[in-house]
């Protein structure tokens, strides 16, 4: 211990003489400490205890009860999950009724949930409904308000904060439905501490008839005592679902039997924290090696003086302890600071609730605090003891040495790239993002063990270049223990952020290429939607040339047509609209291995499934069209097609036939239709096998070649009139000229709604339009630690490089080298960590991507296999990001060449 005790004292003072390189080192530490610090605190501070809990959910009321079911409820303790054995309870119930079930009696007070359409201040929107009187006792903790008066009768709400700024009304004024028929009255500002969102709270029992009130039956019950879990299990035999405080104080051992995906969630968060302690290990390094080399002397004095090499790796290791530590300190006061300020904003736009208290999670920081230490003990533990092995004489006399890597270390690395990449590959032939990231990160391990072989390889080639770049690639490969790590942190950055990226750019093509399109790419479809809720009275459609004029005013329109639906003849409306019409595939383009039972096919049937053709169309994909009857103008608008395509296509509607997006469901030019009629056929689910006793009309049939447009079925109005039934033309296609703007989409849905409230308009667009967000902030992120490390290991090389910049000064180099040759250092260390970077993680990502399409080659229903692709956008910021660094450290390195006195 007196040992150690020296060295700290000796590291203590080095941290004073160098404040640069120490508030370098702290920095780096602390950044991830102040992250790990904020999440802990505020985890701890949205963790709620059970009281804290309760009050948010139940105010001060002993329980909650739903009236869910009218058979036996199975439900978890924290009631956050239930199943109902019975049908669900739809109408609302009264207190009295609810109470006259509760054992012992009680009290209640309605806090009933639903969502209502009303006027906003940009048009119409929904907004969440709370039933709550908030003058009741019980509802304290549950419900707070805020500003003016508790809403009472059918004509007064109260709005959270969140649903002032949507209505754009506060206290006096009044909010209106969406047809403008109702008003209401706002007389308070109210929260719900456990939902801060959009909500307009009426009084308990005067859910208006618009709301759609998907939980109408929620109480608050004081009961005349605790409310168990057997009093719990008792109220789920009648159908109710209970939220007791005293479970949740007391939760049975039952409890204990719920699992979660936790475990998975711990191991992968647990390795993204690992890479993350690598990265700050590989940026903190190089800080070290250049403190040991600067130190050198100091060293060789100690060995000189008796000191044995474990005396000078304690020397060297106790400037991570105390930097370490100081960086814990810095990092726990900011993160603590930093989650208190913003713990409202956490809880407004993250959590949207309200936090339990003030807490700062003791037992993680105290680990927290471990982590820093150990980080910087592992940032100082290669350039201790390569300061051990400090040659006595050669230090004294200022020499340096040359330092050659270990074979040993560069075969260790190329097995654990090949190792990490073998795991990587497993895991994605089990789907296990676990094993993924796990052979990633061993993959990585080997590439920084493989780095100092590939700087000196690479040291090489300057022999061919000029003298700047010379002496940067040379002090490179001569100060490996300062630059090898600032490389690899680069690429591992870069490595990460290039795999994910492909990853990412993959899964949004393969979605791409599954969705199956309704329309071509920015046409629109104006349907008519019954609102009436009377099947007796149906609303009137409105007049479609005003629809559609309505839409050449807000969209850049090139074309409209009506399409339509087959309605039932001569019949009363309540059953006219249930007649229909549907394709019939033929028997032997019928895939025999599709079944319904839910059983997995063998192997086998599923590699016999994909060789088969008729099972092969349309499997994996989503999306697409139904069914819709239109003439041939309508063609162009829903299929795309052009030329001799769409020409064919019009004679075939023309001719009385129809059109469809599946050649399968043709036999010599024609299509079979099923027809169904609820006098002739019965009302409720068409079963196979009355599907196969439906009459059929035989019509002639084509099917246009057009390119990732599955428009389902076009009947014209010949074949409708044909089967029997009349045509009822409720909606409007649109061809566009481009994709209409986000603001002519709204405009155009104002309009319509405005001209009739069952118009309702649907936009195609693909569901993989733009760029992904995340590649952005993954590049971004890469390019800052590009950057950092680039720049730390130029200020390291140029602060270890002193003497070189004297020799060049006293024989005559101009003040302009050192800014040349520090722009070629910074060159060096992020140039070459990007390039290494985005090499390894194409061919990480696309070892995994290989090894994913192989497993699942053989699966049916057809998997599609993930598309190699390379994220242009992040391979081009982190590839721009090095021309960065070397610019800045060009601008910002002083030119002047230092003097320096060789000590004696």
């Amino acid at each position: 211990m007196t040992a150690w005790w020296t060295a700290l004292r000796i590291a203590r003072r080095e941290a004073r003489r160098a404040k640069g390189r120490s508030a370098l080192v702290v920095a780096m530490i602390a950044l991830p400490v102040l992250a790990l610090t904020f999440a802990a605190a505020s985890y701890d501070m949205f963790q709620l205890t059970p009281d804290e809990k309760a009050t948010q959910l139940l105010g001060t009321a002993d329980a909650r009860v739903e009236w869910a079911g009218t058979g036996t409820v199975t439900q978890s303790p924290d009631a956050e999950s239930y199943s109902i054995d019975g049908s669900p309870v739809i109408d609302a119930v009264a207190d009295k009724d609810v109470l006259a079930q509760l054992p012992g009696g009680g009290r209640v007070t309605q806090t009933g949930l639903g969502m209502i359409e009303l006027r906003t201040a940009a048009g119409v929107g929904r907004l969440n409904t709370r039933e709550v009187d908030l003058g009741s006792p019980l509802v304290d903790g549950f419900a707070t308000l805020l500003d003016g008066r508790a809403p009472t009768g059918t004509s007064e709400v109260a709005l959270t904060r969140q649903a002032v700024g949507r209505l754009d009304a506060g206290v006096g004024d009044t909010v209106q439905s969406v047809d403008r028929s109702r008003s209401w009255t706002v007389t308070g500002i109210v929260e719900f501490p456990s939902q801060l969102q959009e909500t307009i709270a009426f009084p308990a029992g005067a859910m208006p008839a618009e709301s759609d009130a998907f939980s109408p039956n929620v109480w608050l019950w004081d009961a005349p005592g605790p409310v168990t879990w057997t009093q719990v299990r008792e109220l789920n035999q009648h159908g109710f679902v209970v939220l007791s405080r005293a479970v949740l104080r007391d939760p049975p051992p039952a409890a204990a039997l719920q699992t979660t995906d936790a475990t998975e969630a711990v191991a992968i968060g647990g390795l993204v924290a690992g890479l993350g302690v690598l990265e700050v290990v590989l940026l903190a390094g190089p800080a070290f090696a250049v403190g040991a080399r600067r130190r050198q002397r100091e060293l060789a004095l100690v060995a000189a003086n008796g000191g044995t090499p474990a005396h000078l790796r304690r020397i060297v290791l106790a400037d991570g302890v105390v930097l370490g530590a100081l960086a814990a300190a810095v990092g726990l006061v900011l993160g603590v600071l930093a989650a208190f300020a913003l713990r409202p904003l956490i809880e407004l736009y993250v959590v949207q609730a309200r936090a339990g208290g003030y807490r700062v999670f003791p037992l993680a920081l105290l680990a927290i605090v471990g982590v820093a230490v150990g980080t910087g003990l592992l940032g100082a533990l290669v350039p201790a003891f390569t300061a051990a092995r400090v040659n006595v004489v050669a230090a004294l006399t200022g020499r340096r040495g040359v330092h050659r890597s270990r074979k040993r270390w560069l075969a260790l690395g190329l097995a654990l790239v090949a190792g990490g990449t073998g795991v990587a590959a497993y895991g994605a032939w089990e789907s296990s993002p676990n094993v993924i990231l796990a052979g990633l990160i061993v993959g990585q391990f080997g590439l920084v063990l493989c780095t100092p072989a590939l700087v000196g390889l690479i040291a090489r080639l300057g022999r061919v270049l000029p003298l700047t770049p010379r002496i940067a690639l040379r002090d490179t490969a001569r100060n490996r223990a300062a630059a090898a790590p600032a490389i690899a942190a680069v690429m591992a950055a870069v490595a990460g952020s290039v795999a994910i990226g492909v990853i990412l750019t993959a899964d949004s093509a393969r979605l791409d290429a599954t969705y199956r399109a309704s329309m071509p790419l920015g046409n629109a479809r104006i349907t008519h939607f019954d609102r009436s809720h009377d099947i007796t009275k149906p609303d009137p459609i409105p007049d479609l040339d005003t629809v559609a004029a309505t839409a050449r005013r807000h969209l850049p329109a090139a074309g409209t047509a009506q399409i339509g639906w087959a309605v039932c003849a001569d019949i009363p409306p309540a059953k006219r609209r249930e007649c229909g019409l549907g394709t019939r595939l033929p028997k032997d383009q019928e895939c025999p291995y599709a079944n319904d039972t839910g059983v997995p096919l063998s192997r086998a049937d599923q590699r016999a499934a994909r060789r088969d053709a008729r099972c092969a169309h349309g499997m994996g994909a989503w999306g697409g069209g139904g069914i819709q009857v239109g003439d041939g103008s309508v063609v162009p608008a829903l299929t795309g097609a052009t030329g001799a395509e769409l020409a064919r296509a019009r004679a075939t509607l023309d001719a009385g036939g129809v059109v469809v997006d599946n050649p399968r469901y043709l036999v010599d030019g024609k299509v079979t239709l099923e027809l169904y009629d609820p006098t002739a056929d019965g009302d409720g689910t068409i079963t196979p096998e009355k599907a196969a006793k439906l009459r059929t009309l035989v019509v002639p049939g084509y099917a246009p070649r057009v390119d990732g447009v599955a428009f389902g079925t076009i009947v014209s109005p010949a074949a409708v009139r044909a089967a029997g039934y009349a045509v009822e033309f409720n909606g409007i296609v649109v061809a566009t000229e481009r994709m209409p703007t986000q603001d002519e989409r709204d405009a155009l849905s104002a309009a319509l709604f405005e001209l009739n409230a069952g118009l309702q308009s649907t936009v195609e667009a693909r569901p993989s339009a733009g760029s992904d967000p995340i590649m952005l902030i993954l590049a971004a992120a890469a390019g800052l630690i590009t950057l950092g490390a680039a720049g730390i290991a130029t200020g390291l090389a140029a602060a270890d490089g002193r003497a070189d910049l004297a020799t060049l000064g006293a024989v005559g180099a101009s003040p302009g080298v050192r800014r040349r040759l520090s722009l070629s250092q910074s060159g060096v260390i992020a140039g070459l960590g990007s390039v290494l970077g985005v090499l390894a993680g194409l061919g990480a990502s696309v070892a995994v991507l290989v090894a994913y399409n192989q497993a699942s080659a053989d699966r049916w229903p057809v998997d599609p296999p993930y598309p190699l692709g390379v994220p242009w956008t992040t391979v081009a910021v982190v590839l721009v990001v090095p021309v960065v660094a070397m610019l800045g450290a060009g601008l910002l390195t002083r030119s002047r060449l230092p003097v320096e006195r060789r000590r004696a």
